[in-house]
């Protein structure tokens, strides 16, 4: 049996968004690999954007390396990916059949994001008798892979759906959409983005106890209710990019004013190749829309031409391979292979928190040196508790009480087929 294992850390030094803790994470956890479960160190890819030595953790580097980690596989082999790092999450793909809720990802240290239909299309290539193990650290994690049944968490139901979540409404005329390409295929797709003009919302959830909590605070310490109240957690931060910040760096970045609605425009405006399948299928279904409407006269007639001929000139430079990969129907998108199923005994996600919560990066003694994303250190703290096999099961449940008894609010989750939930952690 082949073990093998990727491993990702992004801190983001320097940059608004920063976290400390995240390669201290990788870094324990490669340790763990080759000491308890017997991983050969040559089997483990290490990626840092704190470390130059390393791959860095982008968008694309991730991709391919998952893909070179998957078409490896035998059945029999056991497969790890764990990230730790920001997680986001963006509006849903109008236009997209099925897509009705918001869309978890985990952003890259190049802000090239890969969304749970990405980790599904994944997933699809993994051939049976694998066990392929995602421990994502990262804010809204839950249902990182798209239609994994939810086994143990908060969530309501395969794929986890979270709490009602607003997004900032898009400019709906041209001063607001930003300049050059991106303005204008903003303009060109405010009917097919859902994007009207109107104010902006503020983003928050809202609990089942009632009330609304700004994103900072989730993962926060609170009083309970009488009986026993936990300590309350070292300091930390969130590692949530919330989806006004992640507009903002990317405007940064393009010198564009990015709104909601040109996200994933935007995105593979800025890596075209590199973008990720979900964000391809995304252009291409815009690019039909705006086919569709190209008849139209006037202003928006002639936009809708100009951008459509942009998007086209962009499809056509990718590769005919990769092409494949995001111009095939609508449902097929992002999902390569043959198999195309939701209910294969493959994948094992263990959340950091659920879909509608953040995770935190702590530091306990104000040491960016000794900080840890509280979820993968409560990994590591059952592991070392545990010295015999755990179930996947186990595992979890002994996390959220690691996470309880630290004063954290983020309840990790398992996401697997019924035949995984009592399946050794990892491997035996």
């Amino acid at each position: 049996m082949a073990k093998r294992a990727l491993l990702v850390g992004c801190n983001y030094p320097g940059t608004k968004c920063e976290l400390h803790g995240c390669a201290n994470d990788v870094r324990r956890m490669r340790t763990t690999l080759v000491e308890r479960f017997g991983f050969d160190e040559s089997d483990i890819l290490v990626m840092l954007d704190t470390d130059p030595s390393t791959p860095q953790p982008t968008g694309a580097n991730i991709r391919s390396s998952l893909n070179k980690l998957i078409n490896s596989v035998q059945p029999g082999d056991a497969l790890v990916f764990h990230y730790s790092g920001h997680g986001t999450q963006v509006p849903p793909e109008k236009g997209a059949p099925g897509e009705t809720d918001t869309e978890e990802a985990i952003v890259p240290t190049d802000m090239n994001l890969l969304t749970d239909d990405d980790f599904r299309g994944l997933v699809n290539q993994i051939p049976d008798g694998v066990t392929f193990t995602f421990l994502s650290d990262s804010c809204h994690s839950g249902g990182l892979i798209d239609s994994e049944k939810e086994q143990i968490g908060g969530g309501t139901g395969a794929g986890g759906a979270g709490a009602p979540v607003t997004f900032p409404a898009g400019g709906g005329d041209g001063a607001d959409a930003g300049g050059g390409l991106i303005g204008l295929i903003s303009q060109g797709l405010q009917a097919f983005a859902g994007q009207s003009g109107g104010q902006t919302q503020t983003r928050d959830f809202i609990f089942p106890s009632g009330g609304r909590k700004q994103e900072e605070e989730v993962s926060g310490y609170s009083q309970s209710q009488g009986g026993y109240a936990p300590p309350p957690p070292p300091h930390m931060v969130s590692k949530n990019i919330p989806i006004d910040l992640l507009t903002q760096i990317l405007s940064e970045r393009t010198g564009h004013n990015v709104q909601v609605g040109n996200i994933r425009t935007t995105i593979f405006d800025m890596f075209g190749e590199q973008a990720s399948p979900s964000v391809k299928m995304f252009v291409n279904l815009a690019l039909s829309q705006l086919q569709q409407g190209g008849d139209q006269g006037g202003w928006l007639g002639t936009v809708s031409s100009l951008a459509s001929q942009f998007l086209q000139t962009k499809l056509d430079s990718q590769s005919s391979e990769d092409a494949a990969n995001y111009t095939a129907p609508a449902e097929q998108a992002g999902l390569p292979g043959p198999k195309n199923r939701v209910d294969s005994d493959v994948s094992v996600l263990i959340s950091g928190c659920q879909s509608d919560q953040t995770s935190a990066d702590a530091s306990p003694t104000h040491n960016p040196a000794n900080s840890y994303g509280a979820f993968s250190n409560a990994v590591q703290t059952v592991l070392s508790r545990n010295p015999s096999p755990m179930t996947n099961r186990e595992l979890v449940l002994a996390v959220q009480d690691v996470l309880q008894q630290e004063g954290f609010k983020q309840r990790p989750c398992l996401y697997c087929s019924d035949g995984k939930v009592d399946s050794a952690f990892i491997c035996v």
